[in-house]
């Protein structure tokens, strides 16, 4: 695919599935911002890629803070000028119970999870409109369509991320621009790694254990690979997506077949 002459901010990018999502715009042309809190993660996805001859850049960026996300999408717009990809990958995830669930771990999440999804998307839409083409991709979960156990807060935060997706789609859809939400499953990350230990943490169960339970729920018996999910982010960045529009496109192995 030729992204070339297409920018493209990643959130969350200096790990994980924004990291993959960041190389893979960047190895089909486009110019990549990586932004996240964490300087040095950041620093190392941007040095990497620039050291096999891309265009990329580290911009840190709290996406909870709205100042925060306003002084970056302004040091964005210095750097590289218009934004025609957004992909909102930051996110945490807990897990507890309703009944011991603290209000400042529910806050922190729908904060990160949704608003800074929504700070994020308002900051770059209107230069979209502008030039009546965007790509608007936002890194939700199947938590976002369906209930997880003990994690009412991460399940919250991603449904409000696809809904946003949803509501959003609608009103930019006749103005070039597009917004989807791809919704994994388990991912091979350290926030699977998290959710792992949790287990091990509450049970008996050994790491093994705990992560073959995961697992076993995903009728292929494997953890996504962040590649997959950044295939994804690069298939809607396509000309030839622009008729996907408000769809919440799930990899999750076949987890929720049943």
């Amino acid at each position: 695919m030729d992204l070339q002459g297409r920018a493209a901010v990643i959130t969350g990018g200096g790990r994980g599935i924004g990291s993959h999502i960041a190389r893979m715009l960047a190895e089909n042309g486009a110019t990549v911002v990586v932004s996240a809190r964490s300087v040095d993660e950041i620093e190392s996805v941007s040095k990497s890629l620039r050291s096999e001859g891309y265009e990329a850049h580290a911009i840190p960026c709290d996406v909870a803070n709205e100042t925060s996300v306003e002084t970056m999408a302004q040091e964005v717009s210095r750097r590289i000028g218009n934004v025609d990809i957004l992909v909102n990958n930051a996110g945490i995830a807990h897990s507890n119970p309703v009944k011991v669930l603290q209000i400042e771990e529910w806050e922190r999440t729908l904060a990160i999870n949704a608003t800074g999804t929504f700070l994020c998307t308002r900051a770059f839409l209107g230069s979209m409109i502008d030039q009546g083409w965007g790509r608007v991709i936002n890194v939700a979960s199947i938590a976002g369509l369906q209930g997880g156990q003990y994690m009412a807060a991460y399940s919250a935060s991603k449904h409000a991320q696809v809904g946003f997706t949803r509501a959003l789609a609608a009103e930019v859809a006749n103005q070039g621009v597009t917004a989807n939400a791809i919704c994994p499953g388990y991912v091979d990350t350290a926030m699977a790694d998290y959710a792992v230990n949790r287990i091990v943490g509450k049970t008996d169960l050994s790491y093994e254990e705990a992560l073959q339970s995961i697992l076993a729920v995903n009728p292929q018996k494997r953890l996504i690979r962040p590649e997959e999910v950044a295939h994804i982010a690069l298939m809607l960045c396509s000309v030839d997506a622009e008729g996907i529009n408000g769809q919440a496109i799930v990899i999750d192995g076949g987890l929720g077949i049943h």
